[in-house]
Order: structure tokens, then sequence, then C-alpha cells
């Protein structure tokens, strides 16, 4: 996704130390190191244990100089602990569900075709599944998640629909609950979207606690980026958009005191840059490859060099 953005957004160079937080199918993992050659080092983490399994032939190719690790964004620490590395030049957060897990229907993530309902990122966990949501929460649980995680105009009336359907039988596959879900979406055979699009993130974000997730991987990304270091932040959606947005523009324009207060005022400039004030995007070519690529958001934030100077600019590509 965005390979081109993604490498200008990181400025990848031998000898740097980089940090994938989302390994997925190793397109960007391959790329960083390619960029970071001969000698940059790179931990790849990712909490699908698919992902890791599927990374063997990544790690047979680019040996001691690529080390993977199966941990979610809270634990991003942990994993450079392990490594024994202390700070990193680059940091890339690829967020969302990826195109593997949506075309594996055995992991329930999709609604055009049939599966299992789990939408567990980390399928080898004991975290309850989608299928565990939608047959024990009440009516007002899920209404309230298809609203506050899928902005579905609808929750409460798709909620009083599950809840009484499964009274007759539990939900058990993708098919079964977006069949319950279109038919209770009034006009949804006329939006550009499927009727089940929201209530499936929805879901999915609720099951995996995706927001969470990206507000402890960042802060955790933060605290180990080194001076100069960027940390790039690819998203799909508004809800986790709106949380990188705000996360990057606090850290690099912090509010201004209350001129009442009696605490003082700070003067020195903040550590944390915006290299590009307005998002990346996905140029026209990748859109009409990957349809997914058109709602991709990048959006970079650097802490400041430890030498003062004019730090080039990135580009502002337009798709």
């Amino acid at each position: 996704m965005m390979p081109e953005q993604t490498l200008d957004a990181l400025q990848p160079r031998a000898g740097g130390v980089y940090l994938d937080a989302t390994l997925g199918g190793g397109g960007h993992t391959r790329l960083i190191l390619d960029a970071s050659a001969p000698d940059g080092l790179l931990i790849a983490t990712d909490r699908d244990p698919e992902a890791i399994a599927n990374a063997a032939p990544l790690q047979q190719q680019f040996g001691e100089r690529l080390r993977i690790h199966h941990t979610p964004f809270s634990q991003l620490q942990s994993a450079l602990d392990a490594e024994g590395v202390t700070a990193v030049d680059g940091v890339l957060m690829d967020l969302g569900v990826s195109s593997r897990q949506l075309d594996a229907a055995e992991r329930g993530f999709s609604f055009r075709q049939d599966g299992p309902l789990d939408m567990r990122m980390n399928s080898a966990g004991d975290e309850p599944s989608a299928a565990d949501l939608v047959n024990e929460e009440s009516a007002e649980a899920l209404a309230n998640i298809f609203y506050k995680y899928g902005e579905e105009r609808h929750s409460r009336r798709i909620a009083r629909a599950i809840v009484a359907a499964r009274a007759e039988q539990p939900f058990t596959t993708t098919l079964q609950l977006a069949g319950i879900i279109a038919a209770n979406c009034p006009g949804g055979h006329k939006q550009k979207i499927h009727p089940a699009t929201r209530c499936f993130q929805a879901l999915r974000i609720a099951v995996n606690d995706e927001l969470g997730e990206v507000e402890r991987g960042l802060a955790a990304a933060m605290a180990r980026l080194a001076p100069g270091g960027r940390l790039a932040v690819i998203t799909f959606h508004s809800l986790e958009d709106r949380i990188v947005k705000q996360t990057f523009r606090q850290a690099a324009f912090p509010a201004d005191p209350d001129p009442r207060s009696p605490l003082p005022t700070r003067s020195e400039p903040s550590d944390w840059l915006l290299p590009v004030r307005k998002p990346l995007t996905a140029e026209a070519e990748e859109i009409a490859r990957n349809p997914r690529a058109r709602s991709a958001k990048l959006r970079v934030l650097q802490r400041r060099p430890a030498e003062s100077g004019q730090e080039p600019r990135m580009k502002e590509r337009r798709s």
C-alpha cells in the first residue's frame, strides 16, 4: 500500500534501525529492508500468527537483518527490548484489516463470503470472537458498538433484530449475520456500500480493541523514536485517522496554556515536527489496481533532530 509515499515518509537509509509494526503480507517490510541495505535492521511485529508464519521466506532471505515478533501495538516496546533496541529511526503502522485477512473466509472478516463469525486478528488468542459478542451482548450494547465504531444510523433497529433472531438460532457464520443486517437496513440496496459494511467494521474494531491498540501503539512508537526519527501511519477510516491526526497535532503544536494559569508559559519549541501537514493519498494508478487504496491516508510525525537546521520537507502527492 502506497509504497513510494511510505519510503518518502520514512526515508530509510543504510545502517538505520526500523520498526514495521504491521508485518502483514510483508510488502512494506521488504521495501524498508531493500531501502536500508546492506546493513539496516528491521524489527517486524504483528498480532496475527498467520502473518508471522507466512513471513518465513522473508526471514530466510534477509537473515539477521530481520527480527520478527508476534505482538500487538501495545507491546511494541517489549519487542524492541527483546532485541536490545532502545531507539529506532523510523516506525511504520499500517492500520486495519489486511487484504489477506479479508480474503480468507475462515477468518470471518468478510460479509461477501461465508465463514465462521470470528474476526479476531489474533486467532490463536482467547479473546471473545464476533460470534460471542453477537450472541451474548444486549441489544443496547450491540447498538452502541454499531453506532460508536461503525457510525451506523440504524444501529438500534439492527441490534433488536439480531437479538430476536438469535433467540431462534445462534449466529455462527458471516453470511447469516450479514443477511439479518441487510434485511434491517432501510434503503440498503441503494447505498454505494454493502449494508453490512458498517456493522462488520464495528464488530471487528470491538473484538480487537483496535482504537485502544492504535492509541497505545502510537505512544509506544513515539517513546522509542530517535532524534530525527519518523513515525508513518496509514489509516483507512475516519475513526482511526482522527486518533492519529489529533495525536500528531497535539505533539507538534502543544496547546498554549491558559494565560490566567500560574504555570510557566512554554517557550521552547515542540520536540515534534509535521514534515507534511496534510495526509498523503494513493496515486490514481494504485487505486485502479487496488480499490482499497482509495480510502488510505498516510500521516507522518518526526521527532525534532538533535542538530538544528532546516529539514527537507516531503513532497505532497495527490491522487
